[in-house]
């Protein structure tokens, strides 16, 4: 939104006057006054901008005065449409009446064409706009709304949050875009309706709460929806390892006033979960407490990960020549007993894997078959009596679950690890996510499968889903990043339940969710990876790994030519049990679509937040 303050105004206006150019002490020349003339005005404008310049709540009314500017910032004249709302707060939250409502009003709304309203252009591009709303007065806390434009001529601007009251919604925008990153560019309901402040900044709570407020129609709000029920009841529907207890996910704030229990029982209700000793909580709730607190599975399980870390070694021969890495658990500074937290129940799995290693990338599993026996101080040595195969480097990755619920590998706090080189390489591998990509939508701090953790970017999955390691996926897709890619807009979407999943209402192009800063094509390694999952589960084929990326997602006949015609490969033959992995591939995506490139891959994929 353009945006000037009166300083820079006046100096616009100066310019455009020509006063620099009167330097010659002349009033101008026989005939003319020495003025030029003045700024250009339109009426007509494909993008409308507005700079608020002031409102004033009254009795009975909101005063606002406005100027607005077309998309090269020239003034606009001609304005004939614009709309106000007022959504006040009460002693249930926010609400706005409709104008029909039997019981007493709150907020208001008005328009140019309400009874009393006036929109007056008060200079070139400055406008006044007094919109009555009886139920409104100088004291009133609220969410004031405008939008201008909107007639044949003039385009509609975005919708403005002029001023917000302190504390009046508990979530933010930058929690809702962490999933959905830009709702005014998505495909779900209002779009249009997605609003920013006055600095142009995108408030998308306060504007939804503007008509979802925390009453809903039938008791004096506006939409039969309160902004709660659509944030607990519809985040429900996501069906794999997202928990709507997870207050912490949308509620970054401690959360001390909850204004009716109609906000627990709509949310208890449809998650099938008794209501009364809901209510029981609920009239004993002191605005001291913090609400979040009272749904403690996942902030436990969060306290076990936060408190824990792990360490593992290097790859070394034991003295009968076994593969050896020692694991060790700390809470803090102070090491804990693996042995004894095993024995009690506490740490319900603890295991190594041995992996080979070449060019960045994990190419095989090295061995399978392990022991592990502790030292005095609690530390697992795991060791491999022989290999399976041979790779140019060896090194391990470790496994930590403390026990939670039925099935502990799923429901279970796995911390992971990852060693450096037999050799003394350091272990360095491209992870091009964030540490909370997967755990902001998957956040109940499982794992998804076989002790194999959403925390860490997922990090923990690549011990077995990696270049080398020849899963199939549901045929979804090989590796770790052509996996997940598929597994949430590909093929594999469908793969679990024969549906798309949760992820398909998202939009894909939006890889900042993920990928927040951005994805280095050229610093992909040239470097093979095992595909059978692109090849109905038959093992035998590699993929190059640009190609097998984009192909998870973009698998059309037409795609995938593209591809192979710049030196892409889809399951190509190889020798699965050989060093297939240091042979180069030949292709050359990173030439047209890396960053800055022609068609470089941020001109069709979004990588920067929506501010």
């Amino acid at each position: 939104m353009r945006k000037f303050n009166k300083c820079s105004v006046a100096l616009i206006v100066a310019t455009a006057f020509g006063l620099a150019a009167c330097s010659d002490g002349k009033d101008g020349s026989d005939g003319e006054d020495g003025t030029s003339p003045l700024p250009p005005v339109v009426e007509v404008t494909e993008t409308t901008n507005v700079e608020m310049l002031s409102h004033t709540l009254e009795e009975g009314a909101v005063r606002f005065e406005f100027e607005v500017t077309n998309e090269e910032g020239l003034l606009v004249s001609g304005l004939e449409k614009v709309s106000a709302e007022v959504a006040a707060l009460t002693d249930k939250g926010i609400a706005r009446s409709r104008p029909d409502f039997e019981g007493t009003i709150v907020g208001g709304s008005a328009s140019d064409e309400t009874e009393g309203a006036s929109l007056t252009m008060t200079e070139d591009g400055r406008y006044e706009f007094l919109a009555p709303m009886p139920a409104v007065n100088s004291g009133t806390e609220s969410i004031i709304r405008i939008a201008v434009g909107g007639s044949e001529k003039i385009a509609k601007s975005a919708y403005i949050v002029v001023d917000k009251s302190e504390g009046l919604h508990t979530t933010s925008t930058a929690t809702c875009h962490g999933c959905h990153v830009d709702y005014a560019a998505s495909n779900l309901k209002h779009p249009s309706y997605t609003a920013i402040n006055t600095d142009g900044e995108t408030d998308l709570v306060a504007g939804c709460m503007v008509c979802h407020g925390n009453v809903v129609r039938d008791e004096g709000g506006y939409a039969r929806n309160s902004m709660q029920k659509i944030g607990h009841i519809n985040h429900q529907k996501f069906e794999k390892d997202f928990d709507a207890a997870n207050c912490y996910t949308c509620h970054a704030e401690p959360i001390t006033k909850v204004n009716s229990m109609s906000t627990c029982t709509d949310c208890h209700d449809a998650a099938g979960v008794g209501t009364t000793a809901v209510a029981m909580t609920y009239t004993g709730f002191s605005e001291s407490d913090d609400v979040r607190l009272f749904h403690k599975k996942v902030a436990e399980k969060a306290t076990v990960r936060d408190e824990h870390s792990s360490t593992i070694s290097a790859p070394y021969m034991s003295a009968d020549a076994g593969y050896c890495t020692d694991i060790a658990l700390f809470k803090g500074e102070e090491q804990l007993n693996l042995e004894t937290l095993l024995a009690d129940g506490t740490v319900s799995y603890l295991g190594a894997y041995l992996h080979g290693y070449d060019n960045g990338s994990i190419v095989g599993r090295a061995a399978r078959t392990a022991t592990t026996t502790f030292d005095a101080n609690g530390t697992a040595a795991v060791c491999f009596a022989t290999l399976d195969a041979t790779f140019p480097e060896l090194m391990a990755s470790s496994r930590i679950t403390f026990n939670f619920g039925e099935d502990a590998s799923y429901d279970g706090v796995t911390l992971h690890g990852y060693s450096d080189m037999m050799s003394g390489t350091l272990y360095e591998r491209r992870h091009s996510v964030t540490m909370d990509s997967c755990s902001t939508c998957h956040n109940n701090e499982t794992n998804y499968h076989k002790n194999g953790s959403y925390a860490d970017g997922g990090l923990g999955c690549v011990a077995c889903h990696n270049n080398g390691q020849d899963r199939s996926s549901k045929n979804s897709a090989p590796g770790f990043g052509p996996m997940v890619h598929s597994m949430h807009w590909g093929v594999g979407s469908s793969a679990i339940t024969g549906e798309p999943n949760s992820a398909t209402q998202l939009n894909a192009e939006n890889c900042v969710a993920c990928h927040a800063e951005g994805i280095d094509l050229n610093a992909v390694p040239n470097q093979y990876m095992l595909s059978k999952a692109f090849n109905g589960g038959t093992a035998g084929v590699a993929s190059s790994p640009v190609t097998a990326n984009c192909f998870a997602c973009h698998d059309s006949d037409q795609a995938l030519n593209h591809m192979k015609s710049n030196g892409g490969e889809i399951n190509t033959p190889v020798d699965h049990t050989g060093d297939w992995f240091s042979q180069g591939t030949s292709e050359s995506c990173a030439t047209c679509h890396a960053e800055g490139r022609s068609y470089g891959i941020e001109k069709y994929h979004v990588f920067d937040r929506k501010e």
